[in-house]
This record gives C-alpha cells, structure tokens and sequence, in this order.
C-alpha cells in the first residue's frame, strides 16, 4: 500500500462542539484521525504539511463552522536570523545541556510539569492532569517522538520539549519549564533551540502549531521570522500579519 493510497483509507470523525480554550464566547470543533499501523509516520508528515497536528496517538485540525483565526505555522530554518534580543537568550542560557531521549515519563518532569501548570494556567485542563495523565501525554505516540530535557550545571531538570519528528522538520508538540526562571526566556529559548537542532539535522522547519491573531499567548511566535501559515490549502509568508486573523 503507497502513502496515498493510506491516506485515503484514513478514516475522519467531526468532534463535537466545546468551548474554545483560547477565545472567550466561541466553541471549537475538531476533525480528527486515528495514527495507527505501519504507515503512521508517513500519514502524519503527510498531515502536518496540511496543518494537522498532533495529540496522543491522534492527529487534529480545527474546522469550526464560523471561524478559522487558527492558522498553524512553521519556521523556516534556511532564512531563520537571530535577533540581538534571541542572541542574549541564548547567552543567558548557554550553561543549560539538553539530553534527547525517548519519550519516557518520568517523576521529576511531572514535577516540572505540575509546578508549570500552577503558575502559569491555574485554571486550564492540563492544570488537573495526574501523573498517569501525564505519563499518557508523553508515551502514547505512534510516531517518531523524542523528548528534550534541558538541565542546569547541577543536573537539575530546568525545561522540557516534547517534539516530534518529521520528514521536513521538528514539531513541538509541548514545552514547559520552570516558572521561577523568568530572566532565561525559556520558551523562547526551546524554539531557537529546536531551530538549531533542525539545520544541524538539514530539516527546513520547525512546526510551532497554531497561532491565533486575538490570542495573546499565540503573539510570541511572530517572532520568529520568517513565519509560514498555512492558508486556503497552501503555506504562506506571516510576516506582515497582524492581529486581525481571517
């Protein structure tokens, strides 16, 4: 059976409407597929060029009736330029050593993990995850996962990076560090970090799932130019968005 052929024998389902996490009053709807057997890789790089994305062993991609301000993007590595402000968050963190592992949970990152959650989304979902919660999170892939931890000179856990990869890039699928180190820019040093993992890698991007013009949480990846979104069934330059998604 080619790739094609697989993905045509993909079959979708339409999740029911749910209140959208990101802006206040609308509902999001969800069209998703199962990434199951021997071709599971090849049907998810084949999706993720379309703007899917990835959770559990499911991929996913908004289709709300009356909205459509998520767009997925993807930096493009080849013309990536760090800025003087990128520069210095790299040199404020280049004590850090990053291990790259198999995706294995385990009790200091979901330590990491919850102490993230409290400080920065209270009152979100992931917030009430569990332990088993968590361990789900991470283990249950299909394909090709990896996860970065990123540790102090002490060897203490300072930031995590769940990351897929892809036939044209990294995708990060979740990040989350430790909130007491604000100074660092941690999430943003996870991005330029996985920049830099795709070249040496020759990938040419590093898919950074969706973003939202009206979301605040969403702006900071404008930054990282150039910024391709996909939109009307093509990947497109976001460098002259602005705020009012379509």
């Amino acid at each position: 059976m080619t790739v094609n052929q697989r993905r045509l024998t993909q079959h979708y389902f339409m999740t029911a409407p749910m209140p959208c996490p990101y802006l206040p009053g609308r509902f999001e709807r969800k069209l998703v597929t199962e990434l199951r057997g021997p071709e599971a890789n090849n049907v998810h790089d084949l999706l993720s060029r379309a703007g899917f994305r990835r959770s559990h062993s499911i991929a996913y991609l908004p289709a709300c009736s009356d909205c459509n301000a998520c767009v997925p993007v993807r930096v493009r590595c080849d013309g990536f330029e760090p800025s003087r402000s990128f520069r210095r968050i790299k040199n404020r963190n280049n004590d850090l050593v990053r291990k790259v592992m198999p995706p294995s949970a385990t009790q200091e990152q979901y330590q990491l993990f919850s102490t993230y959650q409290d400080a920065r989304h209270g009152n979100g979902d992931m917030a009430r995850m569990d332990a088993r919660d968590y361990r789900a999170m991470i283990e249950d892939s299909t394909v090709e996962t990896s996860i970065f931890e990123y540790r102090r000179d002490d060897d203490s856990l300072i930031a995590v990076a769940l990351v897929d990869i892809l036939a044209d890039g990294l995708s990060a699928v979740y990040s989350f560090f430790d909130p007491e180190e604000d100074r660092r820019g941690l999430g943003t040093y996870i991005v330029l970090d996985l920049i830099d993992e795709a070249r040496m890698l020759s990938l040419p991007h590093v898919y950074l799932g969706y973003w939202i013009g009206d979301c605040r949480k969403m702006s900071y990846k404008m930054r990282f130019q150039p910024l391709e979104g996909f939109r009307d069934g093509q990947w497109v330059s976001m460098e002259d968005a602005d705020s009012d998604a379509d």
